[in-house]
Order: C-alpha cells, then structure tokens, then sequence
C-alpha cells in the first residue's frame, strides 16, 4: 500500500514539475506562446525564441531544480543524523561555511577571473564544497565530548552559523559596490547565473550524492532512532554520522555554489516528504527530492515575473513560502 502511495505522489510531483517547467519556459521579459514553445523545441522556432529558451530559460529551470534536490536531500539528511525536526544546512552554518568560501573567491579573485568565465563556474564548487566542509569540521570537533550528542550538533551549528555571517558582513564592507550588490543578491539565494556550465558543474554532484543518500536509506532509518538503540542494533553510529554528514555537506556545498544562500528549503521539503509518505527513508528522500525540485522552481517562476522585468531573488520567495511554516515548527517543537 505504502509503495503504491509513493509511486502515486511520485507521479504527481513529477507532474507538477512538468507543468511548472513549462509554464516557466512561456514566461519571461519575452513571453512566448506555449505553441511557439513546442516548436522551437522541435527546431521551427525563431532565432530568438531558441536562442531565449535553449540558452537561458532551459538551464535555468534544470538549475532550479538539481539546486532544489539537493538542498531538500541535504536537510533530510541532517534532520535524521541530528534527530530534530529544526535542522536544515541553512541553520546549522553549513550554507554560511560554503557562502563565505564564494565570498573570498569574488574578493580575492575577482579582478582576474570573471564570475561567469567558465574557470570561474568549476572552481567556484569546490570554494563552496572546502567552505561547507571547514564548517562541518568545525561543528563537528566543538561538538565531541566523548562523542557526538544530536542537540549539541545543532547548537554548535548555529553558534558556528553566526560566526560566519559576522565574516560574510566584514567582506562585504570591504568590497567595492558593484560586487557587494553581487555578493548580497547571491546570499540572499539567487540563481544568478544559470547557464549550461553552471548545470554541467552541478550536475555531476547531484547524480552522484543522492544515490548515495538513498543507498544509506535504512542507516537514516535507524539513526532516526536514538543513539543507543542504533547501537544495539548493530550501527557504528559515529562512523555513520561523520560519513553521512559529510554526504549533507557536500550536496548543500554544490547547491550553494549555483543557488546562493537558500534558507529554509532543507527544513520544509523533507517535513512535507515525511508527512505524505512516512519516515521511511527509502521513500522520504526522493520525495524530498522532487518537493524541493518543485517549490525551486516555482518560487523562480515567481521570483521572475512577479515584478517584471525585475527580478527578485528565489530566496526571497522560498523564505516567504517557508517562514510561516517554521515558525509553526518552532512553536510546535
């Protein structure tokens, strides 16, 4: 039954994707038609019409939803190693780690390599990936006191999350306007550069870290337990927790690199996923997966045409959609 419900909300996520997907490409500064959209797919479109949906439109939707997969992903995943429904990359500092690393690259890297050359977009990762990983290193070393306790996790985590952003705010300073303005969008959550490079240097990541997570399913499932009950059963629970942590961080490194500072999309995906299909985390990964897939992309939809032609940042959308919800949490908690 639990199997048939899951293929069931997994189709009508997918759906939802599709349709959002869509109605994204026909939106836009130059609105096309949704017949002019399938014939450009097909090869009778316009110059323009291709060049507007195979070179900006399309690598953005694809953008919006791999950085979605893996930021809902990313949450699930910390939500069960820390047991508490709070936890998310954006709260525990895993998010400001990998936004401070992006930061000190454009500071100090700027004026040689532009921020949308294609060296730029494949190091810009691997800044976000050695930020995030710095960050979960530090949390996980001023949390060990003859082991790991889940609440101390996420009370380091947000002690670590607030001395990041105290650094974010000194650069900041030190920057000249045009690249502060840059630096403040992109934290604030932006796809700010969606292009096919972007999704290349993405891409790569997502494949190969959420099978991993799904292949860590029943671990999740008994680390959702308590500590000594997990032990009980036969689980090098401090080994698991490091490995799938640094799972969570990497995932959330990658998608802060493309998407900015998203908040809150690891806290709601993964509680919606639990809700409407159980704990299990065999069936609530990729359910988070396509959960966060759908509400990236639909918050971009938003983001992009709510004030035309300006834009304003998909985190500042998500985190509208999310707060309510958190604070429900929070209360709840």
């Amino acid at each position: 039954m639990r199997k048939k419900k899951f293929v069931l909300i997994s189709i009508i996520l997918i759906i939802a994707i599709i349709v959002s997907s869509l109605i994204s490409l026909n939106l836009g500064v130059i609105s096309i038609s949704p017949s002019d959209v399938w014939k450009t797919i097909i090869g009778d479109g316009t110059d323009q019409q291709e060049l507007v949906l195979f070179q900006f439109r399309l690598p953005g939707i694809i953008l919006a939803l791999l950085i979605g997969m893996g930021l809902a992903v990313s949450g699930a995943v910390l939500q069960s190693i820390t047991q508490n429904e709070l936890a998310e990359p954006g709260i525990i500092g895993i998010n400001a780690g990998a936004g401070l690393s992006i930061v000190l690259f454009i500071y100090f890297f700027q004026q040689n390599i532009t921020a949308d050359s294609p060296i730029s977009i494949f190091i810009m990762p691997v800044f976000a990936l050695a930020g995030a990983f710095i960050a979960a290193l530090l949390i996980y070393l001023l949390s060990w006191r003859n082991g790991i306790s889940p609440i101390r996790l996420i009370l380091v985590g947000i002690g670590v999350n607030a001395g990041f952003h105290a650094g974010l705010i000194i650069f900041q300073l030190k920057m000249d306007p045009q690249d502060f303005r840059q630096v403040t969008v992109w934290l604030t959550g932006d796809i700010w550069s969606a292009n096919w490079t972007f999704v290349y240097a993405l891409l790569p990541w997502i494949i190969l870290l959420i099978p991993l997570v799904i292949w860590k399913a029943n671990t999740l499932n008994v680390m959702n337990l308590t500590d000594s009950v997990a032990s009980s059963l036969g689980t090098k629970v401090e080994r698991e927790r490091l490995l799938l942590l640094l799972l969570a961080v990497a995932l959330a490194g990658a998608s802060v690199a493309a998407g900015g500072g998203i908040a809150f999309l690891g806290l709601i995906a993964p509680h919606i996923a639990r809700r409407i299909i159980g704990p299990m985390h065999q069936l609530m990964i990729p359910i988070s997966a396509l959960i966060g897939a759908f509400i990236v992309i639909s918050a971009d939809i938003v983001a992009e045409n709510l004030f035309s032609p300006t834009t304003l940042p998909v985190g500042v959308i998500i985190a509208l959609m999310s707060a309510p919800y958190f604070i429900y949490l929070l209360l709840k908690t």
